[in-house]
């Protein structure tokens, strides 16, 4: 199991890292780049810091970024963390967007066991060693978080059995920070994602006492050879019953 020096790391990783990025933003925007030249040096710059400051206080631990080589004898460590320098990276060179994140996340044996995700813009970071403790809920109809693209397979289900409201954000980060600070209930997804998507959101959504699984109940696991990890639900406790029946529904007419 994590100890406190884990939590505390976690958290303080992401809120250095962001920190660090909104420093770099905010001069490469002043340089009049391009949103793709900030996004790319935005991860860079993020991957090395994370990747410095969790080799110096873990030197046995392994590493599993989005913005690194994939080292597989992570495969054969107990402790790995996973983490996505900069979730959101489209948004991060967009002016004015706030839904970017980073994420921290320690998996210990396949289970996410401490995490933070920072939220710089917003000043914020959600981590399992403050856990968060939600709001009360808002009066109306389950209100779910989806991409800005296109919503996801699963929360369209939901959100049509719950008579749910759709409401579109960037970052995975920043979609599980909507339904913990309370202007979300629930994040349903499917079709594509990473660990290093949504190990550290699971494990801080799981801290705040959210419901947290696979689509299909399951639990959540990560480091696996394949870091391809699609799906999954995140709500909150009084929407989880009606929500993984809707699911579960759709799962059985396949």
């Amino acid at each position: 199991m994590a100890e406190e020096r884990d939590h505390e790391q976690a958290a303080r990783v992401a809120t250095e890292t962001g920190q660090l990025l909104v420093e770099v933003r905010s001069k490469l925007f002043s340089l009049g780049l391009g949103s793709w030249r900030i996004g790319d040096e935005g991860d860079r710059r993020a991957h090395d810091f994370i990747v410095d400051e969790l080799s110096a206080a873990f030197p046995d631990d392994a590493i599993l970024s989005e913005e690194g080589r994939d080292d597989r004898t992570r495969l054969q460590n107990k402790r790995v963390w996973i983490v996505d320098p900069l979730d959101g990276t489209r948004e991060f060179g967009e002016y004015g967007r706030t839904d970017w994140a980073v994420h921290i996340a320690l998996t210990e044996n396949g289970r996410a066991t401490a995490g933070a995700v920072a939220l710089p813009d917003l000043e914020t970071t959600l981590s399992t060693h403050d856990p968060p403790q939600l709001p009360e809920r808002a009066e109306g109809p389950p209100r779910l978080v989806v991409s800005r693209n296109h919503p996801a397979a699963a929360a369209v289900i939901v959100a049509r059995a719950l008579g749910g409201q759709l409401l579109a954000l960037g970052s995975a980060g920043a979609k599980m920070g909507a339904v913990v600070l309370g202007h979300a209930d629930i994040y349903a997804h499917s079709g594509g994602q990473f660990e290093w998507d949504n190990c550290a959101p699971a494990i801080v959504a799981e801290a705040a006492g959210l419901h947290v699984s696979r689509c299909d109940g399951s639990p959540m696991r990560f480091n696996y050879p394949d870091p391809w990890s699609p799906e999954f639900v995140f709500c909150r406790q009084e929407f989880a019953e009606e929500t993984m029946d809707a699911l579960a529904a759709a799962i059985r007419q396949r």
